[in-house]
């Protein structure tokens, strides 16, 4: 069961456990991006967001929200305008994301959605924005409980090559959750997404430091090194 012809060897290694487990790690403190899918004077995502942030702090994390008011529909708009460039400044700086969205029509908003397809796949000054850093999704809820949009933002962790972890937290009748100064009241629903914020937080800590080796792809290492050779040996003119 080992021949495996359609092997390239140059390009196949094992997993590296000196990359896996380094001796050496950062202590810095972990830095989170909040990001929320409502632009309502009273957005639930929003406040649930915040509490997220405050959560974060106090688990020993650097939290930051974008506030995405102003940010131009894709396509409306060239990858240089101010908001864009504000957005994609976050992600390169933060080492894991929360994406917290309301649901509307059984789905993610279109706000949520612009923010995450402003965030290119494709490599910023040869970094991948998102390629292996941890996510967390969360939703807010007008009525029963749903998670139509956590498991759609899932979809879009995964195709962002995102670390999606486990848990995840979906508030129903958010309206009744949050008091008359946005704080979100104690509830199931509050301990849940103090569940999130914790496993988040691991997540980050265990994985923050070899992402590079978790994400790095033999397919991408064959191709880039057949790259390297048609180029090296494509002949002078």
């Amino acid at each position: 069961m080992s021949d495996t012809p359609n092997l390239k060897d140059e390009a196949f290694f094992a997993p590296d456990l000196a990359a896996l487990f380094p001796s050496e790690r950062s202590t810095h403190r972990p830095r989170i991006l909040l990001l929320y899918g409502s632009l309502r004077k009273t957005s639930y995502s929003r406040l649930m967001a915040e509490e997220a942030a405050r959560i974060l702090e106090r688990l020993g994390c650097e939290a930051r929200l974008f506030n995405p008011s102003g940010l131009p529909l894709v396509d409306d708009a060239t990858e240089n305008d101010p908001k864009v460039q504000e957005l994609r400044e976050l992600v390169l700086w933060c080492e894991g994301m929360v994406w917290s969205s309301p649901e509307r029509h059984g789905a993610m908003t279109g706000l949520m959605k612009t923010q995450i397809d402003w965030i290119p796949l494709a490599p910023i000054g040869g970094v991948r924005p998102t390629q292996g850093k941890t996510l967390a999704v969360m939703q807010v809820e007008g009525g029963s409980q749903s998670f139509n949009t956590v498991n759609q933002l899932r979809i879009l962790g995964r195709w962002m090559r995102l670390l999606t972890i486990p848990n995840q937290s979906s508030a129903a009748k958010a309206w009744d959750e949050f008091d008359g100064n946005g704080r979100m009241k104690p509830s199931p629903y509050y301990d849940r997404v103090v569940d999130v914020m914790e496993e988040l937080v691991k997540f980050t800590w265990l994985t923050r430091d070899i992402k590079g080796h978790l994400v790095d792809r033999y397919s991408e290492r064959v191709e880039s090194r057949e790259a390297l050779s048609e180029r090296v040996n494509k002949p002078k003119d």
